[in-house]
């Protein structure tokens, strides 16, 4: 999801800042981010910098650590949430400029289409790391789960 949201923001124009591990670093470059921030050297979230939008695809950061870090109606988009992030959603909509957002996807055929249209374009990449056969999918998910991976991960049936 990372990959694709990076090369996505940049097809819209928008100046992308990654935060990844130092093994990351060049490959989220290689996907067209302007700044890389190495999370095991430095906390994004206390350099001072302001992001209209905070985009946290594994769930590692909080509202509360990064609304500083947010400019006046910025948002923190969460891929992964989880029941106090909604309330967190439901208060800052109702009380707050800054927005806690969390991603809840409604398929539509048109957006399928339209990413289609990037792909073949190869406006956008697919980004494959490795491919596992059916019977190893739990070796897949060990994979995954040691944070080496850089790209997705395939389940070939």
């Amino acid at each position: 999801m990372g990959s694709a949201a990076v090369q996505i923001a940049k097809y819209f124009g928008a100046e992308v800042t990654g935060v990844c591990s130092t093994l990351r670093l060049e490959f989220v470059k290689s996907l067209g981010a302007d700044k890389v921030i190495d999370y095991t050297k430095e906390d994004f979230s206390t350099n001072g910098e302001t992001y209209d939008l905070i985009f946290d695809i594994l769930g590692k950061s909080s509202f509360s650590g990064c609304k500083d870090s947010l400019k006046q109606n910025g948002q923190f988009l969460l891929a992964s949430f989880k029941i106090k992030q909604l309330y967190q959603m439901l208060w800052t909509s109702m009380f707050s400029s800054k927005k806690v957002v969390c991603a809840l996807s409604q398929e539509k055929p048109e957006d399928l289409i339209f990413l289609k249209e990037l792909i073949e374009k190869r406006k956008i990449k697919s980004v494959i790391d490795r491919s596992f056969p059916f019977d190893q999918t739990a070796e897949a998910h060990r994979y995954v789960e040691s944070g080496q991976k850089k790209g997705d991960v395939v389940i070939t049936i």
